[in-house]
């Protein structure tokens, strides 16, 4: 991928499309054709007889069929529609409010349904079609998902190792090889497919900014279902320094404080530079406004790793805002804010660092002695493919309890070494090299609108704090605080996807 600054022409739009102006979420009839007419027929018909069902019924769950079956509906009608959806849930999914299954059958969920019907609705619209880039990316495809599946088929083999003092402990879902790749290989891929999804949704719409609305109604949901929480329980902001209150307070997001801080992390990168950037005032506000909410729910999670991810977003802003009089004016705000600041906060931003006894332990809050170093002897049982996804488990230090019992090594790059071994290791970094360089080519494309070259500059420097932080916890595997970031690996592809067809 070219980073030049002189960018690629700008990509040509039918005089008729102008004309017409976008049409995000209607069907659009140039492509419609025999297929997809008769499954609107069948979905609108069978949105009718599931409503009746639910007038008649009368109870939730007649009411979460009806809402089901209309969305598929809808879906069906643009797979755009379901594309937008997802979106807004994505991030929500983790949520204990979100329901993870419908009729008592797991698997079958809001989330489950609406991806499928996404899926089926693209390809009656793309069947037959020859597209001028394949769905899934080779890199995408020979980085990313073979060695991920790979190694998620040679942990399958090692589920009835783990450890039986493990399974009342709730440290994992699965309980047998099916479960076990039902919740470790096929639901995290859901955030890959999501990602695709969106960028062939890019792909057929006019003006790839407009998916920018969704997210931010999806990052207002995510932060003030955080905030909502501290307020409706009885406890102070400074308990929430304790990492078992905040887990306890913040537990209705399904994350734990450290990933939910990490998702805002991420978010707060993608609306900072469109911020900077926009001439639209009403735009400007809207993401200042945004990025408050995003910044009070990312303290509130008193997260270690999601303040380092923020200051390192933070810094690469001012960096590359080239602009001595911004540097003043950040310097002279830390230095009004930090007096101003709650102890509690000031206390776990410094915690590990002062005390004539810090040492690195301290420092990784006690991550060194009883995770990192008990877990090292077992690079060596496999260092080329690893021990399969979720290793951690059935690792002899767990069996022999010389570690604490968590159900990943708390550091991204040790977890990959681990599971997916040096070949994983070096695939997945260099995956995600190749998606940064992406980012910043786009970024350097004078023939993108500005809020869109913002996104991606924004969505660089996400992803290289999400990376720095990975040294103390979550995973470059697909996890659910990734979600933000894979909506804007999404959009890449769709940008790119466009100037292909062009």
């Amino acid at each position: 991928m070219s980073s030049t600054n002189a960018g690629p022409p700008a990509l040509s739009v039918p005089a008729e499309a102008r004309a017409a102006g976008p049409r995000l979420l209607s069907l659009d009839p140039d492509r419609g054709n025999a297929a997809s007419t008769s499954a609107i027929v069948a979905a609108l018909a069978l949105a009718a007889v599931a409503s009746g069902a639910a007038i008649a019924v009368g109870d939730v769950t007649a009411t979460v069929l009806c809402t089901a079956v209309l969305a598929v509906a809808f879906v069906l009608m643009d797979y755009r529609v379901g594309v937008v959806l997802l979106i807004l849930l994505m991030p929500i999914e983790p949520s204990i409010l979100f329901p993870h299954s419908m009729f008592g059958v797991t698997g079958v969920n809001p989330l489950n349904v609406l991806m499928l019907s996404t899926v089926c609705s693209l390809g009656i619209r793309h069947g037959g079609r020859r597209q001028a880039t394949p769905f899934v990316p080779r890199p995408l495809l020979w980085l990313y998902i073979v060695p991920f599946v790979a190694a998620g088929i040679m942990g399958s083999r090692h589920v009835g190792d783990i450890p039986e003092y493990l399974i009342p402990l709730h440290q994992f879902s699965f309980t047998d090889q099916p479960t076990y790749l039902r919740d470790v290989v096929v639901k995290p891929l859901f955030l890959v497919l999501f990602a695709l999804l969106v960028g062939r949704a890019v792909e057929d719409s006019e003006k790839p900014e407009r998916f920018i609305t969704p997210m931010l109604v999806s990052v207002w949901i995510m932060g003030l279902l955080a905030l909502g929480s501290f307020l409706a329980s009885d406890v102070s902001f400074m308990s929430l320094a304790s990492r078992t209150v905040a887990r306890e307070v913040l537990g209705v997001s399904g994350l734990h404080a450290n990933d939910l801080g990490r998702l805002y992390a991420i978010a707060y990168a993608l609306m900072l530079w469109p911020w900077a950037m926009t001439s639209d005032h009403r735009l400007k506000f809207l993401l200042a406004v945004t990025m408050g909410v995003v910044v009070l729910a990312l303290l509130s999670t008193f997260s270690r790793g999601a303040f380092f991810s923020f200051f390192v977003v933070n810094i690469i802003f001012l960096f590359s805002r080239r602009s001595a009089l911004a540097f003043i004016f950040a310097i002279l705000l830390v230095a009004l804010a930090i007096p101003l600041a709650p102890g509690g906060l000031v206390y776990r931003m410094s915690e590990g660092l002062t005390g004539g006894h810090a040492g690195l332990n301290d420092f990784t809050s006690g991550r060194t002695e009883t995770i990192w170093l008990p877990l090292l002897p077992e690079i060596w049982k496999s260092p080329i493919i690893g021990s399969g996804l979720s290793s951690t488990l059935w690792s002899d230090a767990m069996r022999e309890m010389k570690m604490i019992v968590v159900a990943h090594p708390h550091n991204a790059f040790l977890g990959l070494l681990l599971d997916m071994g040096v070949v994983g290791l070096v695939t997945v970094c260099a995956y995600f090299v190749l998606v940064w360089r992406g980012f910043r080519a786009l970024y350097r494309d004078t023939s993108l609108s500005t809020e869109t070259r913002a996104l991606f500059r924004g969505a660089a420097a996400g992803l290289l704090a999400f990376a720095t932080a990975g040294f103390a916890g979550s995973s470059l595997t697909p996890v659910p605080e990734q979600s933000y970031l894979w909506l804007a690996i999404g959009l890449m592809y769709g940008v790119l996807a466009r100037k292909a067809k062009a």
